[in-house]
């Protein structure tokens, strides 16, 4: 899963890209790795993959990943090649969601581009510039679309459907909010065209510690959460300060670091579990001696498939999913036991696999 994080200068971006970096490296269990100066990978915080490590003590423990991709550049003008726009609303592109960073705190030492916090004002200019370049990705749709209708007349409903969005776009709506004006086959050739403003968003509202303490008290974070509502999208109180902090502690002091400030969970691993929401993900287990890990897949993925993750043999020769819960597992204390209660199911290739699933596939090829 990669995200790509997006948001004006001197917002927080960065330095919550540092603090997600910093998270990786001092994973115990993955080793966290830069695959370029501007992307990240971090594990995925899963308490159920801890204990089954803690359980079976296996050789390796790999837990699912997020690759984050720090998008820079983006500032008035961005879609138009201003800063560094094209080259990295490309990077975008490449993303399965967008983290929109918004300020939502007041300092005169970090000086706004815009030159005062507004948080409206700051997602509107984003927002513009994504919703700017998708136009130009439908002209050249439009285009090709044409073209080809001389040969073959039935891309001209394709070029109808992207004239459509071509205006809606124009009166600065995202492609998002398009698909709801539209049939669900017009939606999916829109879907075909890989628009920024298509991808779903969650907004990380950086407050300062004081707001982040209690964020529903800080005006500037309640606007952010009221558009959000209303777009269908997310939003999630980091301290992108805090985060850096909390990166650079030893795993077992975190804990008590986030107990002191009364919170649960960091603004990371929130926004981790946010992207998994929002892109209908979840996680099955495999677990032994050799290995303990974590997969992501698509919820309603049936068991065949989801054996394809692991390697494709699994799934071309799939004979069926020896299943328990995990929950059902911990409640057992073992496996000998849970299949004592008949708690380990024989499931065949329509069995959708369920968050939590602890498999072992049997297959043959």
């Amino acid at each position: 899963m990669k995200l790509g994080i997006v948001g004006l200068p001197n917002v927080g971006k960065s330095t919550l890209f540092n603090a997600i970096t910093n998270a990786g490296a001092e994973s115990a269990n993955y080793p966290f790795c830069t695959i370029d100066p501007n992307v990240g990978i971090v594990a995925v915080p899963d308490s159920r993959l801890d204990w089954l490590s803690g359980f079976y003590r296996p050789k390796k423990t790999t837990p699912a990943v997020v690759e984050f991709v720090d998008i820079a550049g983006l500032v008035k003008g961005a879609s138009h090649g201003e800063g560094l726009g094209n080259k990295f609303l490309a990077n975008i592109r490449e993303c399965a969601a967008i983290v929109h960073v918004v300020r939502c705190f007041d300092d005169e030492n970090v000086i706004h581009v815009e030159g005062s916090t507004d948080p409206i004002r700051d997602m509107d200019i984003i927002d513009l510039e994504l919703i700017l370049a998708d136009a130009e990705m439908v002209d050249r749709r439009i285009d090709k679309a044409q073209k080809a209708a001389k040969a073959d007349k039935k891309f001209l409903h394709e070029a109808q459907v992207f004239e459509g969005l071509k205006t809606w776009l124009n009166n600065g709506q995202s492609a998002r909010t398009y698909l709801e004006q539209v049939d669900a086959e017009d939606a999916a050739l829109i879907a075909t065209s890989e628009l920024l403003s298509l991808k779903p968003v969650i907004y990380a509202a950086n407050l300062d510690e004081d707001g982040f303490a209690h964020p529903a008290g800080v005006g500037y974070y309640q606007q952010v959460a009221d558009r959000a509502a209303a777009e269908g999208a997310q939003v999630i109180p980091v301290c992108a300060k805090l985060e850096a902090e909390i990166a650079e502690l030893p795993a077992e002091e975190k804990s008590l670091f986030l107990d002191d400030l009364g919170i649960d969970q960091s603004g990371l691993d929130r926004l981790i579990q946010a992207s998994y929401t929002l892109l209908g993900l979840i996680s099955f287990l495999t677990a032994g001696e050799d290995e303990c890990r974590a997969w992501t897949i698509t919820r309603g993925t049936k068991a065949p498939q989801a054996a394809g993750k692991i390697h494709s043999d699994f799934e071309r020769g799939f004979i069926r999913a020896e299943t328990i819960s995990f929950e059902d597992l911990k409640a057992c204390g073992s496996m000998a036991a849970a299949r004592e209660k008949g708690l380990i199911r024989s499931e065949g290739k329509d069995y959708v696999v369920q968050d939590g699933d602890i498999i072992l596939f049997r297959f043959n090829v």
